[in-house]
């Protein structure tokens, strides 16, 4: 019997009790809804971590001062309790390093006429904006020249400057910080993830030794709270940790059996971690849903057993007037593949629209990606095969007498 009139008779059979066929495909496109869904969503959160740690990059590293130890209760004497604008200097002239800029941070109130808000302040100096890939919507940023005339100048967030400015142009503006006069500079075009968890949007960044002068109060008049420092490629980034930590061990003097002072935090092992952390989720999702799916296919085989059963006759008739038993379970075997293919191909539509729908709100992006749509477009069409096997096989082996004999 040829292929053709096989499809056309198993769609014939499908089609003579519509019901039965609908209730048996639901099963089937909840479950291939639920494998593409529950993938989409391990691929979002990889996308997620993946264009958060873009932001922060590979190839840098943090080094922070260990607050713990700086209260001096580990420390022994001759030893510097906190990172300083030297240890920065000296971390940026290893030849590991592209280059090193040191920081201060604090949560200050921000001020423009009867609009405030809390927001993290950075003092920094003009290589953070290279070393980070911080770009400027307008404006400039901070100079060398601020950092050494001790300027009262800053540049914000896009967030924190639509939230001061609305849709004023906030560059040559004043703000106050902590009530104290500064003025705009420029707008940064960032948007993501700080090396300490805050939003790029929402930071404010002055020059260092203005933040020193009038906003943070610190150990000792060159200390610092952090020092980012980036490597020539993600490849030598464990190069550039392991020259840090021989540098400062030697420069705090710290003893060759007692913990550093200080912490180096490597971007680049974040990305790694947060890649293996999404796949194992995005496994383990894509597994609870495949559990559905097999409950829909453990669903086809019922409905094709009962199938065969109520066709017995027709299959003796058949058998009867030559229908090999091959022809059989063919028809009964092209049936169970077709409602599990079709089945499947709405799932894949449902779940994209669902996918879609939930990425429009902004607050999450799911990815229906090519890899999630053939996984279950093969998926589907393997459970058809596996669980309409055994009721096509039992209907090819009925003896066409006995199946006459059937009432």
């Amino acid at each position: 019997m040829k292929f053709t009139q096989l499809l056309a008779e198993s769609a014939g059979a499908m089609l003579a009790n519509p019901l039965r066929t609908l209730l048996t495909m639901l099963g089937i496109i909840i479950g291939i809804a639920s494998v593409v869904l529950m993938l989409a969503v391990g691929d979002g959160i990889k996308a997620f971590i993946d264009k958060q740690l873009a932001v922060l990059g590979s190839n840098l590293v943090l080094v922070q001062a260990d607050m713990r130890k700086s209260a001096g209760a580990r420390l022994r004497t001759g030893t510097v309790q906190t990172l300083t604008l030297d240890d920065a200097e000296a971390v940026n002239r290893l030849p590991s390093v592209v280059g090193a800029a040191p920081m201060l941070t604090t949560y200050s109130q921000i001020s423009v006429g009867n609009d405030n808000s809390n927001t993290q302040v950075q003092g920094t100096t003009p290589a953070s904006f290279r070393i980070r890939n911080l770009r400027m919507a307008k404006g400039s940023p901070i100079t060398e020249v601020d950092v050494a005339s001790v300027a009262r100048v800053a540049v914000l967030g896009k967030k924190t400057a639509e939230q001061l400015f609305y849709k004023a142009d906030p560059i040559g503006q004043t703000i106050r910080i902590d009530n104290q006069s500064f003025q705009v500079t420029g707008v940064l075009d960032n948007e993501g993830q700080s090396f300490d968890a805050g939003d790029i949007g929402e930071i404010v960044i002055v020059p260092i030794s203005t933040a020193r002068v009038s906003l943070i109060r610190t150990a000792s008049p060159r200390s610092v709270q952090y020092v980012v420092a980036q490597s020539k490629s993600a490849e030598s980034v464990n190069d550039m940790v392991a020259d840090i930590k021989e540098l400062l061990r030697d420069r705090h003097r710290i003893r060759a059996d007692d913990e550093d002072d200080f912490r180096v935090v490597n971007f680049g092992e974040f990305a790694k971690s947060g890649a293996a952390i999404a796949t194992g989720l995005s496994v383990a999702l894509g597994f609870i849903g495949a559990i559905s799916l097999v409950v829909g296919g453990i669903g086809i085989m019922n409905i094709m057993l009962v199938s065969v059963t109520e066709r017995t006759r027709e299959i003796g008739i058949r058998m009867a007037i030559g229908a090999r038993p091959s022809d059989v379970l063919w028809q009964l075997l092209i049936e169970a593949v077709a409602i599990c293919v079709v089945s499947g191909l709405i799932g894949i539509a449902l779940s994209a629209a669902l996918a879609a729908a939930v990425s429009s709100s902004g607050k999450f992006e799911l990815v229906v990606g090519i890899k999630a749509i053939l996984i279950a477009t093969l998926f589907s069409g393997a459970v058809g095969v596996f669980f309409g096997f055994y009721p096509a096989r039992r209907a090819s082996k009925l003896q066409p007498v006995e199946c006459l004999r059937y009432e």
